[in-house]
């Protein structure tokens, strides 16, 4: 393995495992509940559903039936809190690999080793993205399995499609993290986008599903490519995935140009 990209994931080693016990521990408390829920469809059901106001089903993303195993994982692990969760650990990532330490004054020294500057900059990228995949192959497999012995219902591929959707979300607004860093050199800039574009994004893309003003600002959320295609009811939504993923790249390849061109101080 490179040596950046060792180093980086050594680095980042208390931030995976906490993120990692962190959404396991938000996962099982969830589906901890499933069981019980689906007892009572009177009380639960989408009657009760239907009592919540338009607009703040909308923001929580519709709000499925939680009686069904598939509406239940649907709404409360992958609809909003789990992608934001993700966005959120893969943006302090993205943090870490440059913005961070050019502040601090520790990325003078790795820029005047022998390394090319782009050759830093995709070891980074690489770092961060293996440290994510880690998080999000132990989350799934935790998922799974406490679906299966909560009763879920929901097929493991389904259930891996979903996951994968998190990864790629998660990856984006990581890379987009990085990329505002590998440009400017300011953390706080780049969390200050990452946050502004995210909530914007998923508020775009849950209310623009009925407000027709926002409506058309819908392709422009990465949220849109990992919700709009259900992967939780209809499997892997391949053409919305794969924009996601191109999008990551397209901001990578910015990362390296804007980073090779800038003066870091040494």
């Amino acid at each position: 393995m490179p040596v950046l990209v060792s180093k980086g994931l050594r680095d980042y080693r208390r931030t995976l495992i906490g993120w990692t016990i962190g959404i396991t521990a938000f996962c099982g408390l969830y589906l901890s509940f499933y069981p019980s829920i689906a007892k009572d469809p009177g009380v639960y059901g989408s009657a009760m559903m239907a009592k919540f106001p338009g607009a703040m089903r909308d923001l929580m993303g519709g709000l499925e039936d939680l009686t069904s195993g598939v509406g239940y994982l649907h709404s409360l692990v992958y609809q909003m809190f789990g992608p934001m969760l993700f966005a959120v650990c893969a943006a302090i990532l993205g943090n870490r690999a440059i913005a961070q330490p050019e502040e601090s004054g520790t990325l003078e020294l790795t820029v005047t080793l022998p390394i090319d500057r782009r050759r830093l900059v995709v070891e980074r990228f690489a770092a961060l993205a293996l440290g994510l995949l880690s998080v999000a192959v132990a989350t799934f497999l935790v998922v799974w399995s406490l679906s299966a012995a909560a009763g879920v219902n929901v097929a493991f591929d389904r259930i891996l499609a979903g996951h994968t959707g998190l990864f790629l979300v998660g990856l984006f607004f990581g890379t987009l993290a990085f990329t505002v860093g590998a440009a400017t050199g300011r953390k706080n800039l780049a969390m200050a986008v990452v946050g502004v574009f995210a909530v914007g994004g998923y508020v775009i893309e849950t209310m623009g599903r009925n407000v027709d003003a926002i409506s058309w600002l819908r392709w422009i959320s990465p949220f849109h490519y990992y919700l709009d295609g259900r992967p939780l009811y209809q499997g892997f939504p391949t053409g919305d995935y794969l924009v996601l993923a191109g999008a990551t790249v397209v901001l990578l390849l910015a990362a390296i140009l804007a980073f090779d061109r800038r003066d870091v101080g040494v």
